[in-house]
């Protein structure tokens, strides 16, 4: 492609990710590194290192790379070996930023665009998704090992285009754009893997049943929360910033009501371990009758309460105070918090119908809201939840404080929030039945009732998990 005036005829152009190092050694040797790891390219020529050190300080127009064409062999060589960091962008001749940078996210991604036929069938992948990044907008595919930086509005607009099923011609009558300009913008879409051609029979994509079985946003979850080196955010947070967040959350104001404790060192009730694993592992039967306070309290005490404070086992300055509790946590950073909704609890008064916050350092409840419309609420959907005809003793809720981890985590935060709290009802489940009780986790379909019933500053609290508390029904008493 030529140097034009006209702005039509775009410019092929390369750089290395901003993450990425160049470090060449006394006796030439060259070592690059990148968040996949350390690449040593050793007896590398000149041009290729000449080459790295000019794509490491930004972008560079692909004409502009010393040598000619015959001379750049061992420099694709180097850059398929670390084509993890490296960034395929297309410009105009007019000095501006990109109209479109694609960006790998995976350790050796495949880039390879291709002429696109005018009348050719083509669209955006369904799993894609566009959002503001950075002062950019951003299309990402969780099927494609690369996002895509949409730098300028027009290829905001050729991207828009393809939501539906187009053509690249009829994309150019829509957005005005010349023929030209939209080829080379859809082929670098389609080599990115956030676009697709399709023929008369459809895409190929809509007929593959291991990408049929998933929804959209759950596979872009699963492929960015697998590794903790893609950024979920534009900004990632700083550790300075959110590494003293507190152990647990501070305690709300309200009427607080201290649990009854089993008697120190005192063991809890003694059942087989083995025997509780091999019971079936069905929807329990729950007796109509009250919750005790004694037993909430033990419940709590033996599944989720702090045993102790101390510095964070991860490896790093400042490091902020970790706990122990009796369920497993990362690097015991333990970022869920409890709140218990109670509607049945003996003896009447102990614990009056109300949502609480669990502090688990002190071993207390404390009221958050007992308007009777939410307590119902959060009680009903519990109800349909466990497909009963009578609202739950007690409902425990967990929620996520991402503060505690995101720092740590990255973007495999909330992943890590949702294993755990598989930890947590694991613990409850287990100890809830040396207590004559079912804990049983369930899936409330809440939209933001929940949130708004705890009194939780959204996003920075989130409610993640629920699990219904009751007596369980003797077997002597089901039919």
């Amino acid at each position: 492609m030529s140097i034009e005036s006209d702005h039509t005829t775009t410019i092929p152009m390369l750089s290395l990710t901003e993450d990425t190092l160049v470090e060449v050694g006394m006796d030439d040797s060259l070592v690059v590194v990148t968040r996949w790891g350390e690449f040593e390219l050793a007896g590398t020529d000149e041009l290729t290192v000449e080459s790295l050190r000019r794509l490491a300080l930004g972008t560079v127009c692909v004409q502009n790379v010393p040598g000619d064409v015959a001379d750049t062999a061992g420099l694709r060589r180097v850059l398929e070996a670390l084509s993890g960091s490296v960034v395929h962008s297309l410009g105009l001749p007019d000095g501006k930023r990109p109209l479109l940078s694609v960006v790998p996210v995976g350790r050796r991604p495949r880039f390879d665009p291709r002429p696109v036929a005018p009348d050719t069938p083509i669209r955006l992948s369904r799993f894609a998704a566009m959002r503001p990044a950075d002062g950019l907008m951003v299309l990402e595919c969780p099927s494609s090992r690369f996002r895509v930086q949409l730098g300028r509005p027009d290829a905001v607009r050729v991207a828009g285009a393809l939501a539906t099923p187009t053509s690249p011609a009829e994309v150019a009558t829509e957005t005005g754009l010349a023929a030209s300009l939209v080829a080379d913008m859809v082929s670098y879409l389609v080599g990115a893997g956030v676009a697709l051609t399709g023929d008369k029979a459809g895409f190929a994509e809509d007929t593959d049943v291991n990408l049929r079985q998933w929804a959209p946003h759950e596979l872009l979850f699963h492929v960015r929360s697998r590794t903790r080196l893609g950024r979920g955010r534009s900004e990632a947070p700083s550790r300075s910033s959110l590494s003293n967040a507190a152990v647990s959350k501070p305690v709300p104001a309200g009427p607080r009501l201290p649990l009854y404790r089993p008697a120190a060192n005192a063991p809890g009730p003694q059942v087989a371990l083995s025997g509780l694993l091999e019971i079936d592992h069905v929807c329990p039967a729950f007796a109509d009758l009250d919750v005790t306070a004694d037993q909430l309290g033990e419940l709590l005490y033996r599944s989720a309460r702090i045993r102790s404070v101390g510095p964070s086992p991860l490896p790093i300055n400042g490091m902020q105070l970790a706990s122990q509790r009796p369920y497993y946590s990362v690097a015991c950073l333990y970022e869920l918090e409890l709140y218990l909704t109670v509607n049945r609890c003996a003896p009447a008064g102990r614990i009056p119908v109300g949502i609480y916050h669990y502090d688990p350092q002190g071993h207390a409840l404390t009221l958050v809201n007992d308007e009777p419309s939410d307590v119902v609420a959060v009680l009903d959907m519990a109800m349909a939840a466990s497909g009963t005809d009578k609202r739950p003793a007690a409902l425990l809720t967990a929620t996520t404080r991402q503060e505690r981890t995101s720092w740590a985590l990255g973007g495999a935060s909330y992943a890590t929030a949702l294993m755990h709290l598989g930890a947590l009802q694991q613990t409850l489940y287990l100890t809830a039945r040396t207590l004559g009780l079912a804990a049983h986790a369930i899936t409330v379909d809440a939209d933001d009732r929940v949130e708004a019933a705890l009194r939780l500053r959204w996003p920075g609290e989130a409610a993640i998990g629920e699990c219904v508390i009751g007596p369980l029904l003797r077997a002597d008493e089901r039919a």
